[in-house]
C-alpha cells in the first residue's frame, strides 16, 4: 500500500507503505516430498516476494519443505491449526480437507481448521484411496504444480 499525499503545489509529501508480503502457508505430511515441490516451484516464481511457511503433519515433512526454501516451518497439530487462521493462503492436497487422510497424518482437528479458514485454499485433486474427485484433471504432479502457481500469481497480482 502506498500512502502519499500531494502538496498544494503538486509535489508529494508523507509517509510510503510497504505493501505487506502475502503468506503461503504448504502443508504436508509423510516425507513433505509434494510440499517441497510447491515451495520450489513458489520461489522459482516469486523469489522472496511472498513468505513461505511449511506445515508439516510431522517433523520429517517440515524438515523437507524447509530445505527447499520456506521461510520458516512448524510441525504438528496446533501449529497447523493457529498457523491456518493467519496466512493468506493454504495450499497443499486435497487430502488436507479430509479426516485422517495421509495414513491418518490429518486429524480432525486439522481437516477442520484448515476447511475453516478465511485463507484462500488451493489444493491439488491428487487421488486418494477414500476420495474420488469426479472432473479432476489426471495431469502429473508436475502440471498439477504449475497450475497451482499460475493460480497463486492470479490471487496475489489481484
Amino acid at each position: 500500500m502506498l500512502l502519499e499525499k500531494r502538496s498544494e503545489s503538486g509535489f508529494f509529501y508523507g509517509l510510503k507503505m510497504e505493501r505487506k508480503k502475502k503468506s503461503i502457508a504448504v502443508i504436508d505430511g509423510q516425507g513433505g516430498g509434494i510440499g517441497a515441490v510447491i515451495i520450489k516451484r513458489l520461489r522459482e516464481a516469486f523469489g522472496e516476494e511472498v513468505e513461505v511457511i511449511s506445515l508439516g503433519t510431522n517433523a520429517m515433512a517440515t524438515g523437507a519443505m524447509l530445505k527447499a526454501g520456506a521461510n520458516k516451518g512448524a510441525s504438528g497439530e496446533n501449529a497447523i491449526v493457529q498457523t491456518v487462521k493467519v496466512v493468506d493462503i493454504v495450499t497443499g492436497t486435497i487430502g488436507l480437507l479430509v479426516a485422517n487422510s495421509m495414513m491418518g497424518e490429518v486429524t480432525p482437528k486439522m481437516a477442520e481448521a484448515i476447511a475453516s479458514s478465511q485463507a484462500t485454499k488451493c489444493l491439488l485433486p491428487l487421488k486418494m484411496l477414500e476420495v474420488e474427485i469426479i472432473g479432476a484433471s489426471k495431469e502429473p504432479l508436475p502440471h498439477l504444480v504449475d497450475q497451482l502457481v499460475r493460480r497463486i500469481q492470479e490471487i496475489i497480482a489481484a
